[in-house]
């Protein structure tokens, strides 16, 4: 990799560190898209499993007081069930399949009736979403918009959405590290020289973020992080549909 792609990267990870330190969300599916024009699938994987599992770690210590702990162990329940799943099988279906999936359901969840909308603080919704999440990271490599949905709809302020689905995040982006890293690619081959940039663009955008999300109020943090949900959804289906035809 050449100093210069290195220093781009760079650069990248730090503004998607910075989006995704403010909502939750979003910057990890941008990176994931430059990834994967500029390197192979297995390398990329491993390397935004990297540069996801330090923004989320550093965003779960900086709001360690507002983590909700039970519904990150519904999570998990489920994230390590899907994970012994996949590395049984190992099936991947196709790109166009998956990226339909991911911007279908957050329409889906909105035109259920509010009685049985998915909760993260119940415990079977947290392990099923778990379950259906982690086999999305596995698929195309980020859950999307799905996951950053679900967290809407349990009735947690601003900083416990993020601090709460940023210490679920970590677990996911493990699992996606070691299925692509060992079970999948067998070891991708990263240079140490930038996972240590893209954890340091990281830790650095997550950090910047930060005034900006406490200076926003829990209606501002929900009606735009509604917005960035339905465009990134918007353009899976978009993308998804093109590879269809």
């Amino acid at each position: 990799m050449t100093p210069l792609m290195i220093a781009g990267l760079s650069a990248v990870m730090l503004g998607t560190a910075f989006l995704s330190g403010i909502f939750g969300m979003a910057g990890g599916m941008i990176l994931m898209g430059v990834l994967l024009a500029v390197m192979p699938l297995p390398a990329a994987m491993a390397l935004h499993a990297v540069t996801q599992m330090a923004s989320n770690a550093w965003r779960a210590v900086l709001w360690h007081r507002h983590i909700r702990w039970r519904p990150v162990v519904y999570f998990l329940v489920g994230n390590l069930a899907a994970m012994a799943l996949w590395s049984v099988f190992r099936w991947v279906p196709e790109k166009a399949v998956s990226l339909l999936m991911l911007g279908t359901t957050p329409f889906l969840f909105r035109l259920l009736p509010p009685g049985i909308k998915p909760n993260p603080l119940r415990a079977l919704h947290g392990a099923i979403m778990g379950g259906v999440c982690m086999s999305l990271m596995l698929v195309a490599g980020v859950s999307g918009p799905l996951l950053d949905t679900f967290f809407l709809g349990g009735g947690m302020e601003r900083r416990q959405i993020v601090a709460t689905k940023a210490v679920c995040q970590v677990a996911g982006h493990f699992s996606k590290l070691v299925y692509f890293g060992a079970l999948v690619a067998g070891g991708a081959g990263l240079d140490p020289v930038m996972l240590g940039l893209a954890i340091a663009a990281s830790m650095t955008g997550t950090t910047l973020a930060r005034r900006i999300l406490e200076a926003m109020t829990d209606h501002q943090f929900r009606t735009w992080a509604d917005r960035v949900i339905s465009v990134i959804a918007v353009y899976y289906l978009g993308q998804g549909a093109w590879l269809l035809l």
